[in-house]
């Protein structure tokens, strides 16, 4: 005689069911988006690797941790205003940089602008250059506060003839500071400097302050770097493996679903479902993260779902 389920268990039942109609229901509707939004490598979108070394435009200079960190953030500015999107500069041990571009359209003006030294500047109002970033001294801008904690940026000329023949003829009139043809600050020269130290002071934050303060050292060193390796992956190439890597995860994924619901009957169903809901979950924690996706991260992401 077979017992007829009681309300307490319908009520299960029903609850388990929605619980599950809910799940699938967001993992359909949300996981093409979520796959759709997240950033894929050079293996699968194409483009080029390089590996820089970066060595001192100036004969008996050294590289320092400071120079090769700017120079990494002025190559990431740089690829910005080209409208690439997202690329990965990183410093490497004590003289290298790697670049990893994806999406680019042309691979050969991109890498000429990237080695490219970097140009500090110091302009007057006509966009005339007065001074140049290897004026100041190697590590000559420091980070300086006010009694009352405001955050100021000192400076240190090597010639401090020059910088008061400029201060003499720029007083009361901006002297402004530009990287490449950006314009960093235009401060206004208030007194004719003689001793060669000055200071840049403003409304400015300390992060804004160390910025600028990095950028001028970096001037004072700036660094020519060459291409030590490099890598290119076409467009279509990449797009073909992604589409191959999606098309053998789905087939794995569907093969791993199948075996367990066929010999594990309705605890394979409950398993294959909590499966699908971990691999949602996996992808959106890949796209808060911002996770670069490669074929071996593919291939990790397959793995992991057959174990």
């Amino acid at each position: 005689m077979v017992k007829k389920p009681t309300g307490v268990h319908k009520g299960r039942l029903v609850l388990w069911v929605g619980i599950v109609v809910a799940t699938l229901g967001v993992v359909g509707a949300s996981s093409w988006p979520i796959a759709s939004n997240m950033k894929l490598g050079l293996d699968l979108k194409g483009g080029f690797e390089v590996l820089y070394i970066a060595e001192p435009l100036e004969a008996g200079q050294q590289v320092t941790p400071e120079a090769l960190l700017e120079t990494a953030r002025n190559l990431q500015r740089r690829i910005d205003k080209t409208g690439t999107a997202e690329p990965e500069i990183t410093p490497e041990g004590r003289d290298r940089i790697r670049a990893k571009i994806a999406g680019v359209s042309d691979e050969a003006q991109l890498r000429e602008l990237l080695k490219k030294p970097s140009e500090l500047t110091f302009r007057d109002i006509s966009g005339k250059k007065e001074m140049v970033g290897s004026d100041f001294a190697p590590g000559g801008a420091t980070v300086q506060f006010t009694e009352t904690g405001q955050p100021y940026i000192g400076l240190k000329v090597k010639n401090a003839e020059k910088f008061k023949d400029v201060t003499t003829r720029l007083l009361n009139a901006p002297l402004a500071i530009y990287l490449d043809e950006e314009q960093l600050s235009a401060p206004i020269v208030q007194a004719v400097i003689a001793d060669g130290q000055a200071s840049i002071t403003g409304s400015f934050t300390l992060d804004e302050v160390k910025q600028l303060v990095d950028t001028i050292n970096l001037g004072a060193l700036p660094l020519k770097l060459t291409e030590k390796y490099t890598q290119s992956v076409g467009a279509t190439l990449g797009q073909k493996s992604l589409e191959t890597t999606v098309i053998a995860g789905l087939i794995g994924t569907v093969l791993v679903l199948v075996f367990m619901i066929v010999y594990y009957r309705v605890p394979g169903i409950i398993a294959s479902i909590s499966l699908l809901a971990y691999t949602w979950l996996l992808m959106l924690a890949f796209d808060l993260m911002n996770v670069t996706l490669t074929l071996p991260g593919i291939a990790a992401f397959v793995l992991g779902i057959g174990m």
